[in-house]
């Protein structure tokens, strides 16, 4: 099938970009072209932050509960087209299909949830201390908000971020990431047909340097939200000046083993988090940090079962593991398994390119990790990892805390002493306790702390909290100029 060259979306119409060029987008299982897609420049970006801000009054002016009408309709279309969707993001990102339908039932159940949100944005009432004066907070939208998105959950979350954004009245210039543009453009489609009015949101893709600086040093953009690296989030910050800025980057998640666990059970955990979508995810378990009396028979069991996983396309049904996302991501890996293997670290299983095409890297396990080596500390964002013995909780609890992430975390343990310590101890946004690194619900709040963000969280009303500002209001009708603070000894 012949490659399609795509276009911007903004101002309601699909538009090339001024410099008339196109970038490749690659299925990385494959390493075809599977379509053109704009290479934007500041001007194309400047006409798309124009767009959102003419149409920004009658949007935020439309009541939020026919806002929310509109939402669930996004949701339906999303649902009757989940197959496809799925089928596309498996082809354009490389996910097994099964994880990619996954992918799309979390845009599905963020829309649906966000929806509902349009009769709460709720704010709060609380007494004066003066007489005959009513108190109350409102939440109001930001304006033109930018949102910058990455490739490993290409529709989740652009709609993690879209959704909120646009039942708080935002309007929105969205680049998604250049590994995966199509699959944000079919998202795009989705929302046009649903009805959102022309110029609310508007879509530009192109590189990070031109389009994403623009976007986040534009004065009318009043709001960022950007999901990927540490590196890039932190350079965000400097650029954006005063701004709101919501952030969710990296992630040295730990799978912390006790020796009173279900192995089986924390089997299945590991297996998950550290090879699902290939490890490429924020929250995959990198480490594994598993008590010694039971480190040499989980050791055996997990090398048992990753032996039999089979790599290749995820539209095949027998596949279990697909494609790193390009080349560059092999690399890495490969880099950091040489990295390990210098750091004194016994490599146990893969570390080494498939010979066939695409984008493939073996599973890869380490033992004998140390907590100071590298591939215990740095995110290497693919399926490699480390396992480290550990004595008791305490030591387990320092090990995990042992990294500038602090995204998602887990314990299998049968003792609750465990889990509590686990719970209350690690630095991180997430814990799960018996159930892997892995497995966030759109009603919930998600992000991290430490070099994992920078304090906001993204999900459930924590979403609204991103994409709105609270207003204060005061209300005196006591017919005189009361003063807080001052005339409160004198209230009769």
């Amino acid at each position: 099938m012949k490659a399609m060259k795509y276009k911007n979306y903004i101002r309601g119409r699909w538009v090339e970009s001024k410099s008339k060029e196109v970038f490749e987008d690659l299925n990385p299982a494959t390493g075809d072209v599977i379509g053109y897609f704009q290479k934007s420049t500041s001007e194309d970006v400047e006409d798309a932050i124009d767009s959102a801000e003419k149409s920004f009054g009658s949007w935020s002016e439309l009541p939020a509960p026919k806002r929310g009408e509109m939402l669930l309709n996004i949701a339906h279309m999303i649902r009757e087209r989940k197959e496809e969707l799925a089928k596309i993001m498996t082809t354009e990102m490389g996910k097994v299909l099964t994880e990619a339908r996954g992918d799309v039932q979390e845009a599905i159940d963020i829309t649906e949830y966000m929806a509902g949100e349009g009769r709460r944005l709720f704010g709060f009432t609380t007494p004066s201390e003066l007489k005959n004066k009513f108190a109350m907070t409102i939440r109001r939208p930001i304006g033109i908000v930018g949102l910058i998105t990455p490739w490993n959950f290409p529709i989740a979350i652009p709609a993690w971020k879209i959704m909120p954004a646009l039942i708080c009245g935002n309007t929105i210039v969205f680049k998604p990431a250049s590994d995966t543009p199509l699959c944000a453009l079919k998202l795009i489609e989705i929302i046009e047909k649903a009805g959102i009015p022309d110029g609310v949101i508007n879509f530009v893709t192109g590189s990070g340097s031109v389009v994403g600086d623009e976007i986040v040093l534009n004065k009318k953009v009043r709001g960022i939200s950007f999901t990927g690296s540490k590196e890039t989030g932190e350079s965000i910050v400097r650029k954006a000046g005063i701004k709101k800025v919501g952030l969710e980057l990296g992630g040295k998640n730990g799978i912390i083993i006790m020796d009173d666990a279900n192995l089986e059970l924390a089997l299945e955990g590991v297996l998950w988090g550290a090879f699902g979508t290939t490890g490429q995810r924020c929250t995959a378990a990198s480490r594994v940090i598993i008590h010694e009396k039971v480190k040499k028979k989980f050791e055996e069991m997990l090398l048992a079962r990753v032996k039999k996983l089979k790599l290749g396309n995820g539209l095949k049904p027998d596949t279990d593991v697909g494609p790193l996302i390009n080349d560059a991501a092999v690399k890495k890996s490969e880099y950091y398994t040489e990295i390990g293997r210098k750091e004194g670290a016994r490599l146990i299983c893969g570390g080494k390119r498939m010979q066939m095409k695409g984008f493939f890297f073996e599973p890869t396990i380490f033992t004998e990790v140390k907590p100071n080596m590298r591939i215990a500390k740095e995110e290497i964002f693919g399926p490699v990892l480390s396992l480290i013995t550990i004595k008791d909780v305490y030591e387990a609890i320092k090990v995990c805390n042992d990294t500038e992430f602090g995204l998602s975390s887990s314990i299998y343990t049968e003792n609750m002493k465990n889990a509590f310590l686990a719970i209350e101890k690690i630095d991180s946004g997430i814990t799960y306790v018996n159930s892997s690194t892995i497995g966030a619900e759109t009603h919930l709040p998600f992000g991290g702390v430490k070099g994992t963000g920078n304090g906001t969280r993204e999900a459930g009303i924590e979403g609204i909290h991103e994409f709105s500002e609270t207003k204060t209001i005061y209300i005196d009708y006591s017919g005189k100029l009361q003063k807080a603070q001052i005339d409160t000894e004198n209230i009769k």
